[in-house]
């Protein structure tokens, strides 16, 4: 027996406010549609993998998903479509071999378990049609157009449907077929197979196995995770500043980014005096001393060095004493040349860097009003703020 899985993962994620799709922000570090293809490559049950993405993102995720973390099951990236349901149907399209089971899961309920794969493609086998649900718990109401209650519904026999969904191959392939030829578009795949008369077994399954649609399912599924883990979160702060004068014949880089003006940063390094404050809080919040210690200025190997590969090494340094980066938030004080144009950028180069949520970065301007150095524009101050987190398992000490 054959059984292939299908994980759409063609979202924009656009209810959480990001501009990074929901399916790749991170959980604990790893992005949420990884940790979803993880249970599937593990999977004893399942012989292929689908996967189904943006069209732009077909490349990236070959290299940057698929390879990076090994997922060999993964047989075929396909773009998605408009809808969810284009986006599965073009995944169908993908399975040129037979399968006798296709078993279908949202990219980015990543809290499954191998045991309801187990369970669905099972009920798959005997009944046709299976999906995961879980029984409603709250009283239920039907009202009129007006909010009006009209009639309170029985409950014992009402679900909350999840995925993975599972259905023999031939069964899907019909469903869909009438689907495209009726231009019908149902609210999950379970719908198509059941308008076509089959009937679908519905499997117990967790509360758990949330979908990550808002920033609130993201603390959510954390939690979850940290407490299947045993693992106790100790949380703490660190604060950095950094300051350099304006100098002839040096570029201008802060965040990263090269900002266009007459005068560049004096420093040994390339003088990102954004990213040192923000290395100086990461190290103070871990308790690992501050950039001087690490990168003294006598070095020549720090010499005219790029502060994004610093700020990597830093990053290495906390996560070696059991640190994880909660967010960052920073205040660039200078009077010219304006931030505003760049601050974007930056934020960008920050949260690629740090592997966390771009979300999870703030920077920001100010000037000094013509006051001391930063108001006679003789140079740049920075402050920034860290917070991270100390991972420990349960018993160990703080």
């Amino acid at each position: 027996m054959k059984t292939v899985a299908i994980i759409p993962a063609g979202g924009a994620g656009k209810r959480l406010g990001t501009s990074i799709a929901k399916q790749y922000l991170l959980l604990d570090r790893v992005p949420v549609l990884v940790r979803t293809l993880k249970i599937f490559q593990q999977a004893k049950v399942i012989d292929e993998i689908v996967l189904v993405v943006p069209e732009d993102d077909l490349v990236s995720a070959k290299k940057q998903l698929v390879d990076k973390y090994d997922l060999t099951k993964v047989t075929a990236i396909v773009a998605g479509g408009k809808e969810r349901q284009d986006s599965v149907r073009n995944g169908l399209s993908a399975i040129f071999d037979r399968c006798d089971v296709v078993i279908i899961h949202d990219g980015v309920r990543p809290l499954l378990t191998e045991k309801m794969i187990n369970q669905v493609v099972a009920a798959a086998k005997s009944y046709g049609a299976s999906s995961m649900g879980v029984k409603v718990k709250d009283t239920v109401k039907q009202t009129t157009d007006s909010d009006l209650i009209a009639a309170t519904l029985p409950r014992n026999n009402l679900w909350l449907t999840q995925t993975p969904q599972a259905f023999a191959f031939d069964i899907l392939q019909k469903a869909y077929a009438a689907a495209v030829s009726d231009k019908f578009y149902g609210t999950d795949d379970a719908s198509l197979v059941e308008r076509i008369g089959v009937k679908v077994k519905m499997i117990a399954g967790s509360y758990e196995n949330i979908k990550i649609t808002t920033p609130d399912d993201l603390i959510i599924a954390e939690a979850f995770i940290k407490n299947k883990a045993g693992i106790q979160m100790n949380t703490r702060s660190g604060f950095g500043y950094d300051s350099h004068r304006f100098a002839a014949g040096r570029k201008l880089i802060l965040g990263g980014v090269e900002m266009a003006f007459d005068y560049g940063l004096q420093g040994h390094s390339d003088a990102d005096a954004l990213i040192h404050a923000i290395c100086d809080a990461l190290l103070g919040a871990a308790g690992c001393g501050d950039i001087g210690r690490h990168f003294p200025d006598s070095d020549q190997a720090y010499k005219e060095i790029s502060s994004i590969i610093i700020l990597e090494r830093v990053k290495k340094i906390i996560e070696a004493k059991g640190f994880l980066i909660n967010n960052i938030d920073a205040t660039v004080v200078m009077e010219k040349p304006k931030l505003a144009p760049y601050a974007a950028a930056m934020v960008t180069n920050i949260a690629r860097t740090l592997e966390i949520s771009e979300a999870a970065v703030n920077v920001k301007a100010k000037t000094n009003e013509g006051m001391g150095f930063t108001g006679r524009n003789e140079g740049v101050a920075v402050f920034a703020t860290a917070c991270v987190t100390e991972r420990k398992t349960d018993g160990s000490k703080a």
